[in-house]
This record gives structure tokens, sequence and C-alpha cells, in this order.
């Protein structure tokens, strides 16, 4: 392959730019492949200045790629990168070209604008700036002088474009269902037939519209069907396909590969003809042994481990399959007249966590889901109360766990429930108690009936498909108790939701007689 000649190169103290110079590189520049391994500057997982260039996964997706495509893979293989400078690349030589990638969140969206994207124009040579100048860059667009144009940001709606790609769509799918679907219903519908779609992501559960296009991707690779400009084509790339991923025997001198991984490693052998190296089994053996059950998702050696493992360990796995394969995790409005009954854990150092639930007929709907941290009882009765007169909430029960009476609030000595009284809260006097573990049933028996709203609960339904078990590293196995990270607490305050659920249900029961007294808003009922 040619490289960039000298004098048209990214050093500034280069030779003067020739009509020759320029001669010899025009040559290439009709060159797709050339101008993208030789063009364009990047910052390396080292933080350091490289020119870019096309690894070997992303080489295959480049000579293989069709109008729409779905990308399984391994942790940090670099295609958004790739995306990036391809699309920055048809921006710059075609024109009237527009371009969009979504990001995960809007920080992802700002950086990958900023750090990549915007990072790569700057450093291109002054010759081709020049020759195609960015006349507006405004926050997540670039757009030059030839009517082409390359967006960053979480969502797109209206216009055309030529090239979409999606970053981390399964993570979408399974944080922001709603906020996928409008990705599905608007950005995909702003690509032609004669455009490209790439939607790219490590696996993220057996839900949602990524894990739905993946599994239909994969069935129509395997039986060679004859693609149209309409179909996913499916391309997977593991995690041994990254030559960066393995330890020298040096390196790994003391690491000691258990015999499970040994068994697992001759099984990829015999079952799907993949010999690792042995490096690359002591990478893996490393890796697992911080990751833990998480390896299979976020290092997949096969397309179906990808999907098989990412929820395993996880206390709702079964629970959340019925959930989403029934859609229960929808639109569920405030039904105005009817109770709102608030269930919160209260931790000490922890994020503090809220689920507003409301009763319809058989059915349990979670209208809503609130959590913070480092704040006071104040904050969170500001909070009931707002959504009380602007989101129309009258409020029943509010469930705390059973030792209100025990830990502190603040700094001046008083209960919990004495803090939260003060504040206008008045807690559940006596709030049912039960062992960890039957709570844990009791919340898999009421999930079944559960309607979760899909905005508004976001982050506590994303919380629950978390909650697990705590990994084994030395066993290679889960415990037989829960991992305690940031889905604790919502999924916490949830199983104390279905510890009480039978209180509140006798509750509501009580309030449809006469004399029962109307609530008082944010305070609730209390005895």
């Amino acid at each position: 392959m040619s490289a960039l000649p000298s004098g048209l190169n990214h050093d500034p103290e280069s030779p003067q730019v020739t009509d020759a110079l320029l001669q010899e590189v025009e040559a290439h520049l009709h060159d797709w492949h050339w101008r993208i391994n030789n063009l364009y500057r990047i910052t390396d997982k080292r933080g350091v200045e490289v020119q870019f260039q096309l690894n070997a996964a992303q080489q295959r997706f480049f000579e293989d790629m069709w109008y729409r495509n779905l990308i399984l893979k391994a942790r940090q293989l670099g295609f958004t990168t790739f995306m990036l400078i391809f699309m920055l690349d048809a921006a710059l030589f075609t024109p009237n070209t527009r371009c969009g990638l979504i990001a995960h969140t809007q920080l992802d969206a700002k950086r990958l604008f900023r750090d990549k994207l915007r990072y790569a124009y700057d450093r291109l040579p002054e010759w081709l700036r020049q020759r195609c100048p960015a006349r507006n860059d405004s926050a997540g667009e670039l757009v030059f002088d030839n009517g082409s144009s390359v967006t960053v940001g979480t969502s797109y709606r209206g216009g055309t474009l030529r090239y979409l790609h999606v970053s981390e769509f399964g993570k979408i799918c399974r944080q922001y269902p709603h906020k996928a679907t409008e990705i599905v219903t608007g950005a995909f519908e702003s690509v032609g037939l004669d455009c490209v779609i790439t939607i790219e992501s490590t696996a993220e559960g057996r839900q949602g519209h990524f894990y739905e296009y993946a599994q239909q991707a994969e069935r129509d690779h395997l039986a060679g069907v004859q693609l149209t400009r309409l179909d996913q084509k499916f391309f997977f790339y593991p995690w041994y396909d990254d030559p960066a991923y393995t330890v020298s025997e040096d390196e790994g001198r003391d690491v000691v590969i258990p015999r499970r991984l040994i068994d697992y490693f001759v099984d990829l052998r015999k079952k799907h003809g993949i010999k690792l190296s042995k490096g690359q089994m002591l990478w893996y053996t490393l890796k697992e042994k911080s990751l833990g059950g998480h390896i299979k998702q976020e290092y997949p050696t096969t397309p179906a481990e990808a999907f098989w493992q990412s929820l395993e360990g996880s206390y709702y796995k079964e629970q959340f399959d019925a959930i989403f394969e029934q859609k229960r995790i929808c639109r569920v409005p405030h039904q105005p007249g009817v109770l709102v009954h608030t269930i919160w854990d209260l931790g000490v150092n922890d994020a503090n966590a809220i689920w507003f639930v409301q009763r319809s007929g058989r059915e349990w709907h979670l209208i809503d889901y609130y959590e913070n941290n480092d704040v006071g009882v104040d904050h969170y009765a500001k909070v009931l109360h707002k959504k009380h007169t602007e989101l129309g909430y009258e409020y029943g029960l509010h469930v705390g766990p059973h030792d209100l009476e025990v830990r502190e609030w603040g700094n001046d000595g008083k209960t919990r429930r004495q803090a939260a009284r003060d504040a206008g809260i008045h807690f559940l006097p006596e709030p049912a108690k039960m062992g960890l573990v039957d709570g844990i049933e009791a919340a898999r028996t009421i999930l079944p009936r559960c309607y979760f709203d899909e905005e508004r609960t976001a982050d506590g339904t994303a919380h629950l498909q978390a909650y697990r078990k705590e990994w084994d590293d030395k066993r290679g196995m889960w415990k037989d108790k829960p991992f305690h990270g940031p889905e604790s607490n919502g999924a916490d305050s949830f199983r104390y939701f279905a510890v009480n659920a039978s209180i509140i249900d006798q509750f509501m029961h009580n309030t449809s007689k006469p004399a029962m007294q109307k609530p008082a808003g944010p305070g609730g009922y209390y005895a």
C-alpha cells in the first residue's frame, strides 16, 4: 500500500506542498480504501496520536458491508471509530452526503464528536481541509461546503441519511427501550433503500430490538438466505480476532488456568474448531477473573454464548424474559383517582431508591422510579410534593424497610422515621418482614402481574434485570448471595414492595369504605 507522500503528511515542518506532490497524491484520492488508511489521525488506547489504519475486523467489514448491517462483537474492536472515519471520508469526497451516528448517551455523543470526528478532521493536511472546509461546526455536527455533513447525537429524525451508524444499540435497547423504538421508527426510516445502516453492540440480554435483529440475521446467515436491501447482514467478531487480546507466557507464568476453563477451551476446539494459543487462554483466564460471569457478554467466543450468559446469575431472568415477550415494559400512565404507593430502600451511603406503584385490578402498575444519594430527607419530600402537584399523584402508603427505627438520616440523631415524619412523610408503622431468600421469591411471584412504564421506570427496570448473584472466581460459579452494586437499592426496594403487597391490597380494600379519609397529598396515610 502506498503511503502519503512526503510533504502531504501531518508534519507542520514538512516541505512546502508543490504541484508535483499534489499530482502524486491525486492519483490515490479516488481510492476510498487508500484514503481511510492514509489520511486520518486518531488517538489509540494509550492516548497516543497515530495514523488510523483498518484492523483485521474492520477490514473484513469494509470489504463485506451491506445495505443493512448488524455487528455483534467483543469490546473495544474500534467499530465506532472506524465508522466515524468512514463517514467523514464519505462526506469529504462525495458531495451532498449526509451521515449520522447515534450514541448510547449524550456524554458518549459529545465525546465521540470531540475526540474522534472533530479530532480527525482538525488533523487533516491543510491542503485537504482547504479543499473541503467545514463551514459550520455546531455542537455535534460538521457541515461542509460540498453539501455533506456528519452529525453525532443520541437520536435522529427528519431528512435523508446516506449512512447511519448506531453505537451500542444493545445497551440502548436494554436501558432505554422507548428510545430504541424511536430509533427504529424514526432514524431507520430516514435511510433509503440504497443507503447504509450499521448497528453494532455487545450483547445485553435476550430482549429488545438488537437481540431480535441479531437472532434473525444469524438465522439468515446460517441458512444462506439471499438478502434483500432491507435484510440485516450478520457480522460476528469474537474477542480472539483481536491480536491484542493475549499475554506472553512470561507475563502469565504465574497464572494457573483452572480445570473448568481448560475443558471449555477443549470444547471450543472440538465443537467449533476454535484453536486458541496459550497466550490467548492466559488472557481469557485473567479477564474472567475480573469480569466474572460477564466475560461471555463482553468477550464472546461464539454468537450463541454472547446472549446465553449475558443475564446468567440474574435473580429475575426468567421473569424478565416473559415481561419482554409479553411487552409489559410499555407506556403505563398514571391513573387519576387511584392512590399511588411508594416503596423505599434507604441506604446509608448508597442510593436511596423509590418505586411508585398503583393497583389496577389484579395488575400492579409501576408508574415511576426515583433514586438519588447524599441528600437528606427534605430532598425526597420535595420530590414527592412535586410529583403530587405536577403529575397529580395522591399518595396512599409509604413503605420503608423494617429498620427505620434504628438507622439515622442526617446528623441530628433522629431515626429515619422521625426525620421523615418531620418532613411530612409518614411511613407505614409496621411493614412486613421477610428474609432475603423469601423476599426474592416474593418478587419473582409478583413480577408476572407487573407492568412498567418504559420511560419513568427505565433506571429501575435496568436495576431489576441486573440484580444478580455474586460471582465466585475461584470456583467459577455464582454464590448464593446478591452482588452489591449500583442495582442493589432499586432491587431491594422492589423486594420490599413484593413483601408488602398484601398490606397494600388490604389498605386499598379499606379505602373503598366511605368512612375512610381522603389521602393527605404527599404525606400519605398513616396510623
